[in-house]
């Protein structure tokens, strides 16, 4: 034995929407929604016999029309489903990646390679004011031998 259908009413405020269903949850879920719209009072069953035999005519499929017209319920078009995405990256994406991975494998080679150039230049200037304190310190100790003799 079929279930009872019964016809069931919302809008939106621009268009009606009507379904026959065997439930308020499956009239719920033919219309995509989670919230429950007959709670909130946005959803009722109705009686209206143009509703009710076109609805019963077409069960679980929306029909809408103009909201509060008397126009010929249609079925309401099913959403469009989106594209299918590739199965993987295109050519063009995998090249960019391959480029921009031996850019940056560029710049670090030439930051280290930077960074080596100032280790050396600061070695040899480390090396060039060890020379020169040697030869302040030897300086400052003969000044200081001269001064404790005069003294």
């Amino acid at each position: 034995m079929a279930p009872r259908l019964k016809v069931f009413v919302t809008s939106d405020g621009l268009t009606d929407y009507v379904v026959a269903a065997s439930s308020r949850t499956k009239a719920l879920a033919a219309w995509g929604t989670h919230q429950d719209l007959f709670k909130t009072g946005l959803a009722h069953e109705t009686d209206d016999a143009v509703l009710v035999k076109a609805a019963q005519a077409q069960p679980e499929t929306v029909l809408r029309r103009p909201a509060g017209s008397r126009q010929v319920l249609a079925a309401l078009k099913p959403a469009r489903k989106a594209a299918a995405k590739p199965a993987g990256p295109t050519k063009a994406q995998l090249d960019k990646v391959a480029r921009l991975e031996a850019r940056r494998d560029a710049l670090d080679r030439d930051h280290r390679a930077a960074l080596d150039r100032l280790d050396a230049q600061r070695a040899a200037l480390e090396d060039k004011h060890a020379e020169a304190r040697r030869e302040a310190e030897a300086a400052l100790a003969a000044a200081r031998a001269v001064v404790r003799d005069a003294g």
